[in-house]
């Protein structure tokens, strides 16, 4: 799975293959055919891996700063630099649009099942009524897919900071923070 992200990441989702992938590792394709039983398979376990590890990590921000401030919500740039960066740099992003291009969105299902457990998780007997917690989740999630695909050409040609989709983010959180 680890080379497989690297080549996500070094070359985007055309290149994550299972003959590039088993080249990587020294398998050959069949060993990988065996394992995952097409590329869309090894896509889909990429995936629910890359999930797994994103929403794990940002469930762990939030309850251990939760435990270390009295049951304060997390600093809101270290959630969007946390989500922003696993959709650019980590390659969610790409491979997310990659799959709904190529007409394999129910390989999304362990992306969206892990985003809605953590969000159901994170909602537990916290949650305010007047800012829910999936409306600020959709609202990031989607913002940062944009950003992954569209955002440096868009803040280019706006004549605006690359990070600026960033700071929109930061600033959704705290408005929803100032007003809990």
């Amino acid at each position: 799975m680890q080379a497989a992200q690297s080549l996500l990441i070094e070359s985007g989702p055309q290149a994550v293959t299972l003959k590039a992938v088993g080249a990587r590792i020294g398998r050959t394709h069949a060993n990988l055919l065996h394992h995952f039983g097409s590329a869309e398979g090894l896509q889909q376990a990429l995936i629910a891996r890359m999930a797994g590890y994103i929403t794990s990590t940002i469930r762990d921000a939030v309850l251990n700063n939760r435990a270390a401030a009295g049951g304060a919500e997390p600093d809101p740039r270290a959630i969007v630099d946390l989500v922003f960066d696993a959709f650019d740099s980590g390659g969610a992003g790409g491979l997310a649009s990659w799959m709904i291009l190529s007409g394999n969105r129910d390989a999304l299902d362990p992306i969206l099942s892990a985003i809605h457990d953590l969000v159901d998780e994170l909602a537990d007997g916290v949650q305010p009524a007047e800012r829910p917690i999936q409306d600020e989740t959709l609202h990031l999630v989607l913002l940062a897919l944009g950003d992954a695909l569209l955002g440096a050409a868009m803040a280019e040609a706006l004549g605006l900071p690359r990070g600026k989709a960033r700071d929109l983010a930061v600033a959704m959180l705290a408005r929803s923070d100032a007003s809990a």
